[in-house]
């Protein structure tokens, strides 16, 4: 039988489910993501750290776990949500339970409440906090007691509302390394799953020496602030020597590697927070090396020009955004994953606005004529899809040529 577990908003709004995986209490940003599958790459991209992670799709863990489909080598949710977690997954890759990983990698879920309600909370007031309690432990029986304490729970809320992401890029720097692999496993793995690059015509190329030939012998340095590991994959198809070093290291350090281009990762949190990463994108810029900046990359990559971002309400995360490219007019289904964007608005001269949302018309990609250098919000490595603007990377390959 499944024990009772509880989501706590920090507007006081209760949902009571049944729990999975570890037990305990924990309090992180309350967010949705809209992917009907994928959830095994959510689960273990690093820029969802300190969020607890709503999946709006019904139905959860139906293909269990793959490892290969990992984007670092842990989950980094704070806690997962979800209407149903499918008990009894079937898939030819299937290496076991969503749940009993979950549960391995100490992260709390609750499943059987009504997600819909949920998002449209969170669509109408807000990406908000809350907390996840789960299990019998005393703490989780003192939590459940001061929500019928009107004396105490005022001070639970208040301490819902005070949680706040912090460290978040120190903090998961380097976890995809652990799983890196070498051009040609990644190479061949993707042609057997089809997720080989793709040009901007939408032509697939499954020949590896014509998928590789304009980047051979060229550098690649990926700065990861939270890096998933397809963004390295999608570099090395390309026929990229790929070095991943850490966000703590400094620009003169990255120089000294003599990279032909900087790769700009994804990561969490507050784009702000990151001055001494924004200091030393400055120098790089400074140099003129070739820099391709994704999501929190994007983000630095424009702070350091002299740009401004903003939280957004809500934020975009899913594999169904809808992104236009300003120069051709043409609309790409885009992944995202952000809270924050860059103003439209604060754009410095030498930046053009390259991609809008075509929801809410946010800045989803920046192209530089001042040095050589791009960047887009979405995620143009977007695993388990879709792949149609995978093209960027080619035209990273093509700017580093031309350098």
């Amino acid at each position: 039988m499944k024990n009772t577990a509880y989501l706590i908003l920090a507007n006081g709004r209760v949902f009571e489910g049944t729990a999975f995986g570890a037990e305990g209490v924990i309090t992180g940003e309350t967010v949705f993501t809209t992917g009907m599958n994928g959830y095994l790459e959510t689960l273990t991209d690093p820029s969802y750290f300190g969020q607890i992670v709503t999946q709006t799709f019904p139905l959860i863990g139906n293909y269990g776990v793959i490892e290969k489909d990992f984007e670092s080598d842990r989950c980094h949710v704070r806690g997962y949500i979800v209407r149903d977690m499918c008990e009894d997954p079937s898939n030819f890759r299937c290496g076991g339970k969503l749940e009993d990983w979950l549960k391995k990698q100490n992260i709390i879920g609750l499943a059987g409440i009504d997600t819909r309600a949920l998002t449209k909370i969170l669509r109408e007031s807000g990406v908000m906090n809350g907390m996840i309690v789960s299990g019998e432990g005393e703490e989780a029986k003192s939590v459940l007691a001061s929500l019928n304490d009107e004396s105490k729970k005022s001070d639970l809320l208040e301490k819902i509302k005070s949680y706040k992401i912090e460290k978040a890029v120190e903090s998961v720097t380097g976890s995809a390394s652990a799983i890196e692999e070498d051009a040609a496993t990644v190479f061949t793995e993707s042609a057997e799953y089809r997720f080989v690059p793709v040009k901007s015509d939408g032509t697939k190329i499954y020949d590896q020496a014509e998928a590789m030939k304009d980047g051979k012998g060229k550098k690649v340095v990926l700065w990861d602030f939270g890096a998933k590991a397809n963004i390295r994959r999608e570099l090395l198809k390309r026929g990229l020597e790929v070095e991943t070093v850490s966000a703590l290291m400094t620009a003169e350090e990255i120089l000294a590697k003599n990279p032909d281009g900087i790769m700009l990762s994804n990561g969490p949190g507050d784009p702000k927070e990151n001055t001494r990463i924004i200091s030393e994108i400055q120098k790089l810029v400074a140099k003129k090396v070739p820099i391709f900046g994704i999501c929190l990359g994007h983000q630095l990559l424009a702070l350091a020009m002299g740009a401004d971002t903003e939280k957004l309400k809500y934020g975009h995360r899913g594999p169904n955004q809808p992104v236009k490219q300003l120069s051709t007019g043409r609309v790409y289904i885009s992944t995202q994953n952000h809270g924050y964007a860059v103003k439209n608005d604060t754009l410095p001269a030498g930046a053009e606005l390259s991609f809008i949302n075509t929801n809410d018309n946010t800045c989803e990609g920046v192209r530089y004529t001042s040095t050589p250098a791009f960047s887009v919000q979405f995620h143009p490595e977007a695993c388990a899809g879709p792949l149609d603007t995978s093209f960027l990377f080619d035209d990273f390959v093509k700017l580093i040529n031309e350098a």
